[in-house]
């Protein structure tokens, strides 16, 4: 089992960067925000959307191991993230760009 995250450097370097970006300085004020607030104050101070990341705060923010998640629960997170995305960024992509979007792998541009 996975403790709950007691600092930012618990997540890891790239998201120490991305909560400095977002002006969020620590574990307490990422709890405080919850996974979804917290995110969408990342995505909109200029971090990639990737669901990848967007889980993994979820999960650790639960106390959960990341890959504690499976099935419904995943797909409703997946459901989650993308609302969240479609709030910071354009949907103006083609089909091969949303593809490309879904598996991280480009940055969709930024909504104005």
């Amino acid at each position: 089992m996975a403790t709950p995250v007691s600092s930012i450097k618990y997540l890891g370097p790239a998201y120490e960067e991305a909560c400095r970006r977002a002006q969020i300085n620590s574990a307490e004020e990422l709890r405080a925000l919850g996974a979804d607030a917290a995110y969408a104050k990342l995505l909109n101070s200029g971090s990639k959307p990737h669901f990848i990341g967007y889980y993994v705060l979820v999960m650790a923010l639960q106390g959960r191991p990341w890959n504690d998640c499976k099935g419904d629960e995943k797909k409703a997170l997946r459901q989650r993230f993308d609302a969240i995305k479609a709030q910071s960024f354009d949907k103006d992509l083609s089909e091969f760009e949303r593809i490309l979007d879904s598996i991280g792998v480009i940055e969709p541009q930024r909504g104005t």
